[in-house]
């Protein structure tokens, strides 16, 4: 069975409506849509610290709905804008995923809005 949460689908910048669904769970996996420092469909400036903690919690709050906690992390996904924001974003993520740390991939690249980093998560927990 799959279920997707979120199929109305988001508000992205400017208002425009985002065509797929926040996350999905199929078999015991959860994936959740990357993640940027957004509120109410517009960035919230800041630090990338800021940016980075907003992101993560955006993804906690659809884990949550969904029935999953920081435990059922097996995977995150980190595009940062620059280099130079590996390590300020590390202490970030091991505040949240200190006690429980999932694999991980961090690439450098151009967001398609503007902030400095998108997150998605991978959980699994058995069905």
């Amino acid at each position: 069975m799959i279920r997707r949460f979120g199929v109305e689908g988001g508000t992205g910048t400017g208002g425009q409506h985002l065509p797929f669904s926040r996350a999905v769970e199929a078999g015991g996996w959860l994936y959740v849509s990357g993640q940027t420092p957004m509120r109410d469909g517009e960035v919230v400036e800041g630090s990338v610290v800021e940016q980075s903690e907003l992101a993560i919690e955006n993804c906690l709050q659809i884990m949550k709905e969904a029935g999953y906690g920081l435990e059922t992390v097996v995977h995150v996904t980190v595009v940062l804008t620059d280099a130079r924001y590996f390590s300020s974003f590390n202490q970030v993520f091991r505040k949240y995923f200190g006690a429980h740390p999932p694999a991980r991939i961090c690439a450098v690249a151009d967001l398609v809005v503007d902030c400095k980093v998108e997150v998605d998560v991978t959980c699994y927990k058995a069905p």
